[in-house]
Order: structure tokens, then sequence, then C-alpha cells
């Protein structure tokens, strides 16, 4: 037994000075940076509810009602690609029972469908949440604000998180005595971070005020920074 456990042990002592010999002496530190973007396009959900004695009279009326909707939405020139059913459903309504032990009942039947729309234009979410009920629509969902060109506001990010990086990574240097060298490793940590953070705006149209708002766009990366004793 000794025998064997020799060699393995006189090999892990030997190993060891070798790996610190490959580890300079570093600073590690990690760089956050935000940037606010005003969103470009949204996505609206409106649609229709209607009730009935039965499940036929509940369904016609919602399908003649949402067939007004959809061809208001293609008369105000909203591409057809850019809206589509999102929620169709049909559903019983119950009496409340008087007694604990009386069975519910059903009363009539509720029929609804929702349609989302996608508006590339800011400016004119206003003008189809005004489309939407002028045409019938009862039920209006969120509203999200979206942006689809982040990439060079991302990019704009990532130098603001290198350089508070650096700016962290000096601090630390003068503070031990030591002088910043070049960076041996960087890396983003996770995916880039969207936030919203809401911002009052007047009205974009006659109709309903709509707040669109902004989105921060949060990046963070770590570097490591090799270290060199002071001249």
């Amino acid at each position: 037994m000794k025998r064997w456990f020799g060699p393995v042990i006189a090999a892990t002592f030997l190993a060891a000075p070798a790996l610190a010999q490959t580890m300079p002496p570093a600073i590690s530190v990690t760089g956050e940076a935000n940037v606010s973007v005003a969103p470009d396009q949204a996505q609206i959900e409106g649609g229709v509810t209607s009730d009935a004695k039965t499940a036929r009279e509940a369904s016609d009326a919602n399908n003649a009602a949402m067939g007004k909707v959809l061809l208001a939405l293609k008369g105000a020139g909203i591409d057809e690609k850019d809206y589509q059913t999102s929620r169709l459903s049909l559903q019983p309504q119950f009496a409340t029972p008087s007694k604990v032990s009386d069975r519910p009942g059903i009363v009539s039947f509720r029929a609804s469908n929702r349609v989302t729309v996608k508006v590339r234009d800011i400016t004119k979410v206003a003008n189809v949440i005004d489309v939407l009920v002028g045409a019938g629509a009862n039920e209006i969902g969120g509203i999200n604000f979206t942006v689809t060109q982040a990439s060079k506001a991302l990019d704009e990010a990532r130098e603001k998180a290198i350089a508070d990086a650096r700016r962290k990574a000096e601090i630390y240097a003068k503070a031990a005595g030591v002088t910043l060298g070049e960076p041996i490793s960087i890396s983003e940590e996770g995916a880039p971070t969207p936030m919203f953070r809401g911002k009052m705006a007047a009205p974009m149209a006659a109709g309903a005020p709509v707040a669109q708002g902004e989105e921060t766009l949060s990046v963070t990366v770590s570097v490591t920074w090799a270290i060199k004793p002071t001249q």
C-alpha cells in the first residue's frame, strides 16, 4: 500500500508549485452599466366578450362583433400579418346557489375572442386603441413595449461596463500599492437584462393617453487584470 500511494502523493506536491507559477498576480472585478432606450414597437391585446342564453347565440354574436373589429383594423391600414387571434373561449355561466345543497345551474354562455396587434409605429398606439374600442372591442388587455434594435445600445452598455471595471480595478491597485496591467480575461455574466422603467408621457393622440416609458438594458462583465509592482 505504501509503494502505491507514494508516487501519487509525490506527483501532487510536484504539480502544486507548477500550478502556482501559471497564476500571475491579478485583480478580478465586475463592471456594470445601464443604457436607457425608448421602445420602438408595441403589442396591444383587444377583444370582444359576448353573453347570451345559448352557446350558439353567444358564439354567433361574438363572431359578428369580432368580425367588425378585424375589419376596422384592416381599414386603419394595419397589415394582416400584424394581428392574430390570441385567445378564443366559450364558457357556461352558472347561477349562484341560494342554498348549500342546491346544485348550480347554467343560466347563460359567455364567448370571448381576443386579438393581439403588433404596432410598428410607436406613435400610433393610442390610435390603434381608439380603433379597437370604436369597432366594439369591450376588452383591452396589456400593452407591451419592446426594443427591437437593441444591439447598438447593448454595445454602448458593454463599453461602459468595461470602463466601470477598469475604474474599480484601478482603485484596488492603488490601495494595494501595485500597478494595473493588461486584462487577462473578460466575460459577460449571463444574458443582457432588459428592465422596464415607467416614464409618464404626454398623450400620443386625442384618445387614450399612453405612457410608453423606456427600456433599460443592463450589462455586467467580469474582468481579471494583471498587476505588477509599482516602479
